[in-house]
């Protein structure tokens, strides 16, 4: 009876985040799902480890190889390189997420037979592209292998799992004794020390397009341990063994990629590339359009079995579903070697080979010698000769097309010298050399920036080294229109222009509105050095000012007052008025100590003085009647009494008719 086995991180939420929908891959360190990010709604490849690996005393350093597996990713930012996008833990569970990659991987296609020629090429020099990226940024991967090769829908190749990868400065020997990576694909380097370079890498790429060209590994049918064995003491055999129609330059650029000395291989996957690019580009288009025959399944091309890494590597790549490749290959399968097995093996690769196979047996002196005649005695000496010469001629061309006498390095003295002493001293060197320009803030123009291979760095004698010559101080030009633009649009205006923009500073101005540009720090259309850092003076528009006090002041006195704090001045109708004399001010607006700002007009309004009115007519009423009725009508009274106005009646007015109102009448009463 079938059993269903269910792994329970289905339909997990991770973090509250990543929603796993399914397993894709399951390898010695973790296993790979892919899942949906429900914040920003796409798919991602999540890889958790194995939680039986934070246990014990070595799980501390398990999860701190996983966490630097993000990190070292992180820093790399290639289209040939699977994208890390989060890192963290939930709970117990330790996990990444990265990008998601619709497609498979290289072994799917290996499992169908070897690769057309140009398509093998193709496929690592996009791996040597990608690889050249974390170089440069001092990183190596250490595990190149078809399950760390994607193939997207549309045919690009991504370089996932940079689980190994770390610093070149800090990747000196493997701490633990064990040997971490694929076998197969391990540079001798990693075997005998654990050391590791940018040169380890590239073995690994020699090691796989040996694969792709040919469908098999160089060593099959062997244990890993002694696949480990062979990369230490015997050079990786050409492909053409397997596939006689590839070229002697096939054989010869596997051979240099290959070489079990590192400092015989390119420095890094750069050199490499650019070796693989040259390759390629003089091979015939019969070569490049053709495919090794298919090795029978569970054998190679000479009919042995396929070894245990083969066996590995098809059965690892069974267990997981079939669908598309994610950021993680076959997370992180791994074959381990005891370091100490090594122990004894010279780490230059330099290996004392026996001559001699069968011990040397003294014969018996009884024993009568037949002395052979003299012309077998000649063409035994004329065979010898042909030998000689022959092994002569074939380590020649050995020496001079990828041996040591195939290199030279790259003199020393070129940076900072003037480009035709530059390539005066590659001539000498019998170098040839090729010229590019850039911009340099410290270099003189017309002198050397930078080499590249570097000073005392291997090159081949018949390449060519690439001259960086200096265009001195890039210039830029200073856009017009600045001044009394938006600034906003004249920020953008010197970022299109190359420039950087400092912080601006402010200024109050009557007349440029808020937000204009009033001052610029360099000469508008002027050449400046690209990095000029470049201010702007913006208008904060009129200063601000208080309103002073102008109620009761001349109209003139007032004017001038609100002349003096900035402010303008507008006239409303005049008002009469019979405490504010006439052409003084009755009333402004704004009122005293109100905000404001220069140029702002402040509104006046004027005392027209008192209204004429009428004067009313009190003679012959009493005293009292008179003046209700004349402070009725707005006026002031003032009576004068004679006989102590015995009869109490007004005898006389001193106004009448009409009279500003609030002046006094005078009555007399008697």
């Amino acid at each position: 009876m079938a059993t269903t086995t269910t792994d329970p991180q289905l339909g997990r939420l991770v973090d509250g985040r990543y929603e796993i929908v399914a397993r894709v891959a399951r390898g010695g360190m973790a296993t790979v799902y892919r899942a949906r990010d429900r914040r920003l709604g796409r798919e991602v490849a999540v890889k958790i480890m194995h939680p039986h690996l934070a246990e014990g005393v070595d799980g501390a350093s398990f999860v701190s190889r996983f966490r630097r597996e993000a990190r070292a990713s992180a820093r790399l930012s290639h289209p040939g390189v699977v994208a890390v996008f989060d890192q963290g833990v939930d709970g117990d569970t330790s996990y990444l997420t990265m990008e998601y990659v619709p497609g498979h991987n290289l072994r799917a296609e290996l499992r169908e037979g070897p690769l057309r020629a140009d398509r093998a090429l193709d496929v690592a020099a996009q791996v040597l592209a990608a690889l050249a990226a974390a170089h440069r940024v001092g990183l190596v991967h250490r595990d190149v292998k078809p399950e760390n090769v994607l193939v997207d829908d549309e045919d690009r190749v991504k370089v996932a799992d940079f689980g190994l990868a770390r610093a070149v400065t800090e990747v000196t020997s493997t701490a633990t004794g064990t040997i971490l990576g694929t076998v197969a694909y391990l540079a001798p380097e990693v075997i005998t020390s654990g050391g590791c370079t940018p040169a380890t890498d590239v073995y690994a790429v020699g090691v796989l397009l040996h694969e792709m060209l040919t469908g098999a590994l160089p060593y099959p049918g062997e244990t890993p341990v002694q696949v480990a064995f062979r990369h230490v003491h015997e050079d990786l055999p050409p492909p053409s063994e397997r596939v006689p129609w590839l070229p002697a330059e096939v054989d010869a650029l596997l051979a240099s990629f290959t070489a079990r000395d590192p400092a015989r291989r390119p420095a890094h996957a750069g050199v490499a590339l650019a070796a693989l690019r040259a390759l390629r580009t003089g091979l015939p288009d019969d070569v490049l359009d053709r495919t090794a025959d298919p090795v029978v399944p569970g054998t190679t091309t000479a009919g042995s079995a396929l070894s245990p890494v083969d066996e590995a590597a098809a059965d690892d790549a069974t267990t997981s579903p079939p669908g598309p490749a994610v950021g993680a290959g076959s997370a992180d399968d791994v074959d381990e070697i005891p370091a100490a097995f090594f122990a004894d093996v010279v780490p230059t690769g330099h290996v004392t080979e026996h001559v001699v196979t069968a011990p040397t047996t003294a014969m018996p002196h009884d024993v009568p010698v037949r002395r052979p005649r003299r012309r077998r005695r000649a063409a035994v000496a004329w065979l010898c000769v042909a030998v000689l010469l022959a092994g002569g001629g074939v380590g020649g061309w050995w020496w001079f097309a990828d041996g040591p006498g195939a290199w030279t390095d790259v003199p020393a003295g070129l940076v900072g010298a003037e480009a035709e002493d530059a390539q005066a001293a590659l001539d000498a060197a019998g170098l040839a050399g090729r010229t590019t320009e850039a911009f340099d803030d410290e270099v003189a123009e017309g002198d050397v920036v930078s080499t590249e291979p570097g000073a005392g760095e291997p090159v081949r004698r018949d390449g060519a080294v690439t001259l960086v010559v200096s265009l001195g101080v890039e210039m830029l030009t200073v856009p017009t229109g600045l001044v009394g633009s938006a600034q906003r649009d004249a920020e953008a205006a010197l970022e299109d222009a190359g420039f950087t923009v400092g912080p601006s500073g402010g200024a109050y101005d009557d007349e440029a509105p808020e937000g204009e540009v009033l001052e610029v720090s360099v000469e508008e259309g002027a050449r400046e050095p690209h990095d000029t850092e470049v201010r702007l003076t913006v208008s904060q528009g009129p200063a601000p000012v208080q309103v002073p006090q102008v109620v009761g002041r001349s109209a003139q006195d007032a004017e001038q007052d609100l002349a003096a704090a900035g402010l303008r001045v507008d006239h409303a109708d005049p008002e009469h008025s019979t405490e504010v004399a006439e052409g003084h001010v009755l009333a402004q607006d704004p009122e005293q100590g109100s905000d404001a700002r220069r140029t702002d007009t402040v509104t006046l309004t004027l005392s027209a003085g008192p209204r004429e009115v009428k004067v009313p007519d009190v003679v012959g009423m009493s005293e009292q009647e008179a003046s209700d009725a004349l402070a009725d009508a707005g006026f002031e009274v003032d009576v004068n009494r004679y006989l102590g106005g015995l009869l109490d009646t007004v005898r006389f007015q001193d106004q009448t008719g009409k009279a500003p109102e609030g002046s006094t009448v005078t009555l007399t009463v008697w």
